[in-house]
């Protein structure tokens, strides 16, 4: 296999590569300023225009509209939309520092004023402000020959003098919530080629010991012995052995609850033996891993944002490949805890490795479990590229996602585990099928997950859309998404017992 091309921690090299200050006025160093421009009100004195002048070359204010103000001297000034100046939000203000931020493509020291936002609490805004900056400027550049050249050396957020110990919070928790998409997006976009699941698993073990992390790394061995069916059926096709990884992150006082995490890790799907086409969409699949990878990025970010709940992670990893020892349609698999499983379809993967993960997390005390992958297709074609699904079987767990994914602007939509579809997945062999009928096929992914989990309360989240980016809009950039990671992250931080 070829030697990875990027560090075991390439997001948090990243994130502390750029200096990030806080000021009360706009620092010499500066080569590009962010000027906030409400749809009314008053306009800041550093544009040199009045709203006639800006209306009239175009600037509408709106929420991510820029336009560069010509400047004699000192730094390039952009005046930055953020839309009515009542209804400025967090997510809105990311996005707008975001449009800044790839508008001052060619500048790697920028300050943003936060002076004039009043909708917002000053943490708040350098929060978001932090995270629209850095998450715009991702690139994945490791297998270039010649990085793409929008480096970011120093951001310096702009406030009033008194909210200095405000501001300070709020661009160390934009930081750290900005790095954990950052590693997701870096694992996610990273080839097969370059990752595997023994990698992943090493670079698991670095992270650990950094971020406050344990870590036990299974191999093909012990998940024989620990009967995890699931996981090593699917690996069956595989030349690469599988790998479940354990991380756990324990607050430094009496934890506040117990929360499980449960991520599908397939470092590249090709269907197994029921094998994907070979167009552009499946060429995608590498980016199968994305649950694992967004548990993993926002568990390296705890100890940071201050998380006094006991979080574990599951990350469940392995390629699903055709070959002469692959599972084959029709085969039947016993999952941990004894369940029978009859493999109707080996493109439904996902599922099982998770359902051997769901059980071990019901072993152990917990509070609940969540669950997130990039489990159907069917999920994309009803919520599209920019929503993702939330099904469970707890409405205070659920809700907990939804504000979760609220606070980050990683939206989700409540479908429902509808119990009258549950026959779809009665097996005429087995205890279940992996696969139910032609419809509500993520519905009926949620129904199997849920047999693995009892009586504990559960949530999934079905990313399948939402894990790649067609290109570059608000926070987001063209390539994986690292969806998720800052959504968990949020959770995990907030988690209350249901």
């Amino acid at each position: 296999m070829p030697t990875a091309a990027f560090s075991p921690t390439p997001s948090i090299e990243r994130t502390t590569g750029t200096t990030i200050g806080v000021a009360a006025s706009v620092p010499k160093t500066a080569t590009a300023v962010g000027v906030p421009v409400a749809a009314s009100g008053p306009i800041d004195a550093q544009l040199g225009l009045d709203r006639r002048r800006l209306k009239t070359v175009g600037f509408d204010a709106s929420t991510g509209s820029t336009l560069v103000v010509p400047s004699a001297d000192g730094a390039t000034v952009l005046a930055v939309g953020v839309g009515d100046p009542g209804r400025v939000d967090v997510a809105g203000l990311r996005n707008a520092a975001a449009a800044f931020a790839r508008a001052a493509g060619s500048h790697a020291r920028l300050a943003f004023d936060i002076t004039g936002i009043d909708a917002l609490s000053p943490d708040q805004a350098a929060q978001a402000v932090v995270e629209g900056v850095l998450l715009a400027r991702y690139t994945y550049d490791p297998l270039r020959r010649q990085p793409r050249g929008r480096d970011l050396t120093r951001l310096t957020v702009v406030a009033d003098a008194g909210d200095k110990q405000a501001v300070a919070s709020g661009v160390a928790r934009g930081r750290s919530l900005a790095g954990a998409t950052q590693l997701a997006r870096d694992l996610a976009n990273t080839p097969h080629s370059h990752l595997n699941a023994s990698r992943l698993a090493d670079v698991a073990t670095v992270l650990a010991g950094e971020r406050s992390l344990s870590v036990e790394v299974f191999d093909k061995e012990a998940l024989v012995e620990m009967g995890c069916g699931g996981l090593l059926g699917v690996n069956q096709g595989s030349a690469e052995p599988p790998r479940m990884i354990k991380l756990t992150y324990t607050p430094s006082g009496e934890p506040t609850g117990r929360l499980a995490l449960v991520g599908k890790g397939i470092m590249y799907d090709s269907g197994g033996i029921a094998l994907k086409p070979g167009d552009e969409v499946h060429a995608q699949m590498k980016n199968d891993m994305s649950g694992a990878a967004a548990i993993l990025a926002a568990m390296a970010e705890l100890a940071d944002l201050g998380c006094t709940n006991s979080v574990t992670g599951y990350l469940m990893c392995t390629d699903n490949m055709p070959s002469g020892t692959a599972m084959a349609l029709g085969d039947v698999i016993t999952m941990r805890g004894g369940t029978t499983v009859e493999v109707i379809n080996t493109d439904a993967e996902g599922r099982l490795v998770m359902a051997d993960a769901l059980v071990l997390a019901t072993e152990e005390p917990t509070d609940a479990i969540v669950d997130i992958a990039t489990l159907t297709g069917a999920c994309m074609r009803a919520l599209g590229t920019q929503v993702a699904g939330v099904i469970g079987n707890d409405q205070g767990l659920v809700d907990q996602i939804r504000a979760a994914a609220d606070a980050t602007d990683e939206p989700v939509w409540q479908l429902p585990l509808e119990q009258r579809y549950r026959k779809e997945l009665d097996s005429t062999i087995a205890d279940i099928k992996n696969l139910g009928g032609a419809n509500a096929g993520a519905i009926t992914a949620a129904l199997f997950l849920a047999e693995f989990v009892g009586e504990i309360p559960w949530a999934h989240i079905d990313i399948a859309g939402t894990a790649q980016s067609a290109g570059d809009a608000g926070w987001q950039t063209a390539g994986c998404s690292g969806f998720g990671a800052r959504l968990l992250a949020e959770l995990a931080v907030h988690f209350t017992a249901p």
